[in-house]
């Protein structure tokens, strides 16, 4: 199978790469396909005639979004319907990543696929209208919701929290609650579900529930590092952006498609980091 993966230079898609190589995947920036512009996206497709779209793509600064709400809809709505069309003229199935960002964090109870949807934020309502274009113009698709995705390559949470240990302390949020994704993990996932044929939405993340707090606390054991790590509301890190205050994802799709614990997740990133010196 041939695919093409948009948003090659994210976490996903570095993971991707790891996984699948040059040989029988393409992979896209921005500079090379910018799926904004259906012609650009129609020419691509018809010059590398892949089996399958990958959209790894978006606009993810979520802040930022909620005064660049153009920008973050051409990435994450626009985007996503010119992707739709264009697979679908060539009957070319499409995957397309979304978010926990879709729900508006009041559940008491982890988010299944068939919750209903309430986005509190610029970042959120654009994903959610980039999984409704998908829905309504290619019958063709899988979404898969995932959520905070990291890598051991680039700009994340984990990466960030490493660079701060050397303060000696650190303050972070411990009132909201997600699934915390090690990116390769979700490449594998995204790799058998393709395979499956059953189309649909998934929520694929790490099992279980995190704080940024624990999440935190638990890199920081991994590492052995003795940097305090001090609990805070996020009323204290006031941002533009409204956060779910728990967007933990489940799955009663089938097939499941289960990833590892986030545990499992943090301790294979940590030994990568460890790896890379």
């Amino acid at each position: 199978m041939r695919i093409l993966v948009t948003g090659a230079t994210g976490q996903l898609g570095r993971a991707l790469r790891d996984l699948l190589g040059d040989t029988n995947a393409i992979f896209c920036d921005r500079s090379r396909l910018d799926i904004a512009r259906l012609e650009n996206v129609q020419e691509t497709l018809d010059s590398e005639r892949p089996d399958l779209v990958i959209n790894a793509a978006a606009y993810t600064r979520v802040d930022d979004a909620e005064s660049n709400i153009e920008a973050a809809f051409l990435g994450n709505a626009l985007g996503p319907r010119n992707l739709a069309i264009a697979t679908r003229a060539r009957a070319i199935p499409l995957l397309h990543v979304s978010t926990d960002y879709v729900f508006d964090g009041r559940a008491t109870r982890p988010y299944h696929e068939y919750d209903a949807t309430s986005p509190r934020s610029v970042y959120g309502r654009t994903k959610l209208a980039g999984e409704d274009a998908i829905r309504s113009l290619q019958p063709e698709h899988y979404i898969v919701r995932t959520a905070w995705l990291y890598h051991h390559e680039g700009a994340n949470f984990p990466q960030t929290m490493i660079r701060l240990a050397e303060r000696g302390e650190v303050r972070v949020v411990s009132d909201q609650y997600g699934s915390p994704t090690y990116a390769p993990h979700l490449a594998q996932a995204i790799l058998r579900l393709i395979e499956t044929r059953a189309w649909g939405t998934y929520h694929v993340a790490g099992q279980g529930a995190a704080s940024w707090y624990e999440l935190t606390v638990r890199l920081y054991a991994e590492l052995a590092f003795e940097t305090r790590v001090v609990p805070v509301a996020t009323a204290d890190f006031p941002r533009p952006a409204e956060r779910p205050r728990y967007s933990v994802l489940t799955t009663i799709q089938e097939p499941k498609i289960v990833l590892p614990p986030w545990q499992e997740g943090l301790r294979a990133f940590v030994e990568r980091v460890k790896s890379q010196g």
